[in-house]
């Protein structure tokens, strides 16, 4: 059985606590027409599942939280009740997908089954369908969640054959079994974390550097403890998500990167800066300098694990610089900004508090998880994320993709999300 991290298992402690929370994330592709029947479509997702073994398993949980959930096979999985359908109203435009991307995003996922689904959309304007995916985020995380579409769809307009499927169900274990392995790998805690510290020690000086640059980053982190100052931006939330997306020419921010020696994440978060800041200007709010903090993920895989089914992410926590009314200014601040971070350890901090709690009981670490979701969060307002796309044209069925939008969930009174995808 292989057990969930830490962090993917938080994702599903945090639906477990707060009501209105559902932790799924999504992106939605639009595809030259005519759409594909149906049946179609189900054969093709068929033809992919030995590709993704992670849709043909569930998750269980272990009793009394002794070890973090596990996957396990499940031999009812129905390609058929994954895989949906609807056709947007007339006039079938970008209002109407956004709509029902926001509509299927409020409804949790259903953990008896494997954690994902394919929503086929027809009646887009202009002949044209779209796709969307949705998986929970124990199950990948943006990176792997954008990988799927190299693994699932096709990079040329002849679709690939399916791929032979011997896949055979392991049993699925009992929940007196499941406390006995927990109880076994609790009782092997003091010798793995023996056997680690001999390997640490083995290299004292990389030891030392990662301990400084732990504990510079956490630092660093903790005044992230500090509440931001108080705006409409964040507060109680509820079960409904409203979405929206819109488009910038990837050459022109190409062009400002140049111009002003940043980096193309720069400029996104240079440009939500501004988005925030024209919204409370809008809502008679002032931008203070300390109002609007947000978590940026930053992915922890290595070169070639982009396609593992997972979490591995650590994150930076900085100040958007809302308060700065020139754009040019205010992309220079968010280069400070992030660059403090990077050089303040902070992604370090994050890779190794995960990676602590993945050493240790997972019993204490969920008990803090769980009661973390019961204490007001007042220091984040938002989440803003950057994934790269797929790298080459994508194709369903020989129908070529014309754009993906992406969405991020939310959660615990952060009650706007931004995802970028290029």
């Amino acid at each position: 059985m292989e057990r969930l991290t830490p962090l993917s298992a938080a994702f599903l402690q945090a639906e477990d606590e707060d009501p209105t929370t559902t932790m799924a994330i999504a992106s939605a592709a639009v595809f030259e027409g005519p759409a594909p029947t149906q049946q179609e479509f189900v054969a093709h997702i068929s033809g992919r599942l030995p590709l993704v073994p992670r849709f043909r398993q569930k998750v269980r949980t272990v009793p009394f939280d002794l070890g973090a959930p596990v996957w396990v096979d499940d031999p009812a999985t129905d390609v058929h009740w994954h895989v949906r359908r609807t056709a947007l109203p007339a006039p079938g435009g970008e209002a109407e997908l956004y709509r029902l991307v926001g509509r299927v995003m409020t409804a949790r996922m259903d953990r008896t089954r494997p954690l994902w689904e394919y929503w086929v959309v027809e009646g887009l304007a202009g002949g044209r369908w779209a796709v969307l995916q949705k998986g929970h985020h124990c199950l990948v995380d943006g990176v792997s969640g954008t990988a799927l579409y190299d693994v699932v769809f096709d990079t040329s307009a002849e679709p690939r054959a399916a791929v032979p499927d011997e896949w055979r169900p392991q049993p699925e274990p009992s929940s007196l079994s499941l406390t006995a392995s927990a109880a076994r790998d609790l009782a092997l805690v003091p010798v793995n974390l023996t056997r680690d510290v001999a390997a640490l020690l083995r290299s004292p000086r990389a030891l030392a550097r990662r301990a400084r640059a732990t504990a510079t980053g956490s630092l660093a982190l903790s005044g992230a403890a500090l509440p931001v100052t108080s705006t409409s931006l964040r507060g109680r939330m509820g079960r409904q998500r409203r979405y929206t997306a819109t488009t910038a020419s990837l050459t022109a921010v190409r062009q400002v990167r140049t111009a002003f020696g940043a980096s193309v994440n720069d400029v996104a978060l240079a440009a939500i800066s501004g988005g925030f800041r024209d919204l409370l200007l809008s809502r008679g709010e002032e931008p203070h300098r300390h109002a609007v903090r947000t978590l940026v993920p930053v992915s922890a895989r290595l070169p070639g694990e982009e396609s593992i089914p997972d979490n591995r992410v650590s994150l930076m926590l900085p100040y958007l610089p809302v308060d700065l009314a020139d754009p040019v200014r205010r992309l220079a601040e968010v280069g400070v900004r992030i660059d403090e971070a990077a050089a303040a350890h902070e992604p370090e901090a994050g890779a190794s508090l995960t990676s602590f709690a993945e050493h240790n009981p997972f019993l204490p670490v969920a008990v803090a998880v769980r009661l973390a979701f019961h204490i007001p969060q007042r220091q984040l307002v938002t989440v803003t994320t950057n994934v790269p796309g797929p790298r080459q044209t994508v194709y369903a069925l020989g129908r070529r993709c014309s754009r993906i939008v992406p969405y991020v969930p939310i959660a615990d009174r952060v009650r706007i999300g931004v995802a970028v995808f290029s």
